[in-house]
């Protein structure tokens, strides 16, 4: 087996990674999720590990989860999750997806990891989610989502006067943008669901 390294990644993940000069190691598969401790995706054959959120990115995904978990309660058309729940996809590319919170309409899976992209998914941004290169990753994220059947996609950005900008599935290139004072939506992947831009920051 070749050994591997670590590598931080624009978006302050770890990737493991065959190094120069090194042989090359076997890919990982989704049963090598099960013994990362913490959060992690499955990504072009690695394990890429994402550290642990901020205070502000924390509250801020947490606010979003505990507002889907009460929409939940009134229409009973799926489950909201918080940060740290695992998806299993079946892209060329991607085996998994770990968002910040999330929205799902499939079936319960126990113990296992959740079959199938939620509908609705937040990504908080981190600190280092900023400059042309996290930009490209995250569109190439918001890419995968959206092929592995995502309808909405949050990119949440606590620092910017735009606050959430909203992907959809149908439109991804036009996102609809809202500000502190506004109050967002996750047409059509949480019909009826809204929730106060500023709710982010309490």
């Amino acid at each position: 087996m070749g050994a591997a390294c670590v590598r931080k990644t624009c978006h302050g993940f770890h990737e493991f990674c065959s190094g120069e000069g090194m042989a090359t190691k076997p890919k990982a598969a989704l049963e090598d999720l099960y013994g990362v401790d913490g959060k992690a995706e499955l990504v072009n054959g690695d394990l890429v590990i994402m550290e642990p959120a901020g205070d502000s990115h924390n509250r801020a995904a947490g606010a979003v989860y505990i507002s889907l978990r009460g929409y939940e309660r009134k229409k009973a058309v799926g489950r909201a999750f918080s940060d740290n729940a695992g998806f299993r996809v079946h892209l060329p590319n991607r085996g998994s997806f770990c968002p910040d919170a999330a929205f799902h309409t499939g079936a319960r899976t126990g113990m296992k990891f959740l079959e199938g992209a939620p509908v609705f998914a937040v990504e908080v941004r981190s600190d280092g989610d900023y400059g042309p290169a996290a930009e490209k990753k995250m569109a190439a994220k918001r890419a995968d989502y959206f092929a592995a059947g995502t309808l909405v996609v949050w990119d949440v950005d606590l620092l910017a006067d735009d606050v959430v900008r909203v992907y959809r599935s149908s439109d991804p290139e036009n996102p609809a943008i809202y500000r502190r004072g506004e109050t967002a939506e996750a047409e059509p992947a949480a019909p009826g669901w809204r929730m106060a831009v500023d709710e982010l920051f309490e």
